[in-house]
């Protein structure tokens, strides 16, 4: 019997069987090019930890293999659909983000304050939360109630995939 084909990042099925694709999105390339290249940081001090699209975190695995979530996801309400608000916009969409995510999750620290980091610095951070065990589904769904552009969504691999949602 032949071993089934495993796709090309360990784990991907789930992005795989959803049919997620950069191809047909309305979102510019620029754009896209710039979320790929983003850096996006969660924690502080010694626990922080930098998450790149598509390149496996090791302190995210350890998180995971500690706290017994499998998945988690990096997502905010700053500048919806990538137009720049003010800070004291930004700041409210966030603050209403938070209180929805507090639905989901089973305890305060599945909440990871962060920041999403633009390493050229022509776009300003964006506050951000990484939350453990938030799935594909109910992370797709607050990113289009927060009118955003993507998200990432990390599977058991702990490699932060890049989701459009336009």
């Amino acid at each position: 019997m032949k071993e089934p084909v495993e796709p090309s990042h360990p784990g991907d099925r789930d992005f795989e069987q959803a049919g997620f694709s950069e191809h047909g999105s309305r979102i510019p390339a620029r754009l896209i090019n710039a979320y790929r290249s983003a850096h996006y940081r969660a924690g502080s001090g010694v626990d922080a930890m930098v998450l790149r699209v598509d390149q496996r975190c090791q302190s995210l695995s350890r998180r995971f293999s500690a706290s017994g979530h499998r998945c988690a996801a990096f997502i905010t309400a700053c500048n919806p659909s990538g137009m720049r608000q003010g800070p004291q916009q930004n700041l409210a969409a966030n603050k209403r983000l938070r209180e929805r995510l507090n639905q989901y999750v089973s305890g305060p620290d599945d909440i990871i304050e962060g920041m999403g980091l633009d390493p050229s610095e022509d776009w300003p951070g964006e506050e951000s939360f990484l939350v453990l065990g938030l799935d594909l589904e109910v992370s797709r769904t607050l990113g289009d109630e927060f009118q955003q552009n993507a998200i990432l969504w990390i599977n058991a691999n702990a490699i932060p995939r890049l989701v459009l949602l336009r």
